[in-house]
C-alpha cells in the first residue's frame, strides 16, 4: 500500500512542479500538479505524462487509483485569484 507522500515524491522526482499536492486513504489517491511542463498539452497529455512515472507502480498493483489535476503555472494562478 502507497502514502500520499510516496506519490507525491515519486511524481516529484520525475517531473518539475511549481506545486504538488496529494491526498489519499491508502486506496484512491488525489493530485493537483502544478508544471510548466504541462504547458501546449492537452489534459490527455498530461495526464499520460505522470501517468508515465508511476507506471511501474500501477502495473506492480501497489497504485490502483490517482484522480489528478493538472495545471500550467498560468491556469493555477488563475484559478487562484
Amino acid at each position: 500500500m502507497m502514502h500520499p507522500e510516496q506519490i507525491r515524491q515519486l511524481i516529484a522526482e520525475g517531473l518539475p512542479c511549481e506545486h504538488l499536492q496529494v491526498t489519499g486513504d491508502g486506496h484512491h489517491f488525489e493530485a493537483l500538479i502544478v508544471s510548466s511542463s504541462f504547458v501546449g498539452k492537452s489534459r490527455v497529455q498530461r495526464q499520460q505524462l505522470v501517468n508515465q512515472i508511476l507506471h511501474a507502480h500501477f502495473n506492480s498493483g501497489e497504485l490502483h487509483a490517482l484522480s489528478m489535476k493538472t495545471q500550467t503555472p498560468e491556469e493555477w494562478g488563475a484559478a487562484r485569484g
